[in-house]
């Protein structure tokens, strides 16, 4: 069986996902850049180069964000190999729950915590350990200063675009779902469909309308 029969089996029929766009990737990465850049103090600027870390953190595992604020940065990153472990925290996955993955980041993060523990090194240990609810309003304050509409602006929207992503670059859908930690297939094979919009647009870029 063709994999797009596979999917079209998976994925009930109008499914759509929210996800940040490439130019709101970037603006949103300038936003907490710059929010960090204008910190005054140090105690102040330390705070704020966390939430960049968190931020990247879930723009490029794709974790969610329980998961990532279980980071135990003195054991789970591997700076030699330029992997995050990541737990899984997803309660209806008994069998997984509990287990890390291996995530595999850019350098840019990988050099992002070295950074952060070079100028704070009492940050060690500590570097994920804030209240989700703080880094949701930070995030959302951040996504409103980008530009990005109130509806995207909740930390979950990273792991959508994360995700898509991904698939857009080629990567295949097992590899995917591994790396997210889904428990199935078909929970994965969401961000394979596509809006209308979207169709149109890839058939424009591919000369065909």
């Amino acid at each position: 069986m063709k994999i797009t029969r596979v999917i079209d089996a998976l994925v009930p029929s109008g499914t759509t996902t929210s996800y940040l766009t490439p130019a709101q990737l970037e603006a949103l990465d300038a936003t907490y850049a710059h929010w960090v850049d204008a910190s005054r103090g140090e105690k102040e600027r330390m705070r704020r180069v966390r939430h960049r870390v968190i931020f990247l953190t879930l723009r490029y595992t794709g974790a969610r964000l329980g998961e990532v604020l279980s980071i135990e940065d003195k054991v789970d990153v591997d700076f030699r190999n330029q992997e995050l472990r990541v737990v899984n925290l997803k309660r209806h996955n008994p069998k997984r729950k509990g287990q890390k993955r291996q995530v595999p980041v850019p350098a840019v993060l990988i050099a992002e915590i070295a950074r952060a523990w070079a100028e704070f090194p009492n940050l060690k240990g500590q570097l994920y350990r804030l209240d989700p609810s703080v880094v949701r309003k930070c995030f959302l304050k951040r996504c409103l200063e980008a530009g990005i509409p109130r509806e995207l602006a909740h930390p979950h929207v990273l792991r959508h675009t994360r995700a898509i992503e991904l698939l857009r670059a080629g990567v295949p859908v097992t590899a995917v779902q591994q790396l997210l930690g889904h428990a199935y297939l078909s929970t994965t094979a969401v961000y394979l469909v596509l809006s209308a919009q979207e169709v149109k647009e890839i058939l424009r870029d591919k000369g065909l309308l």
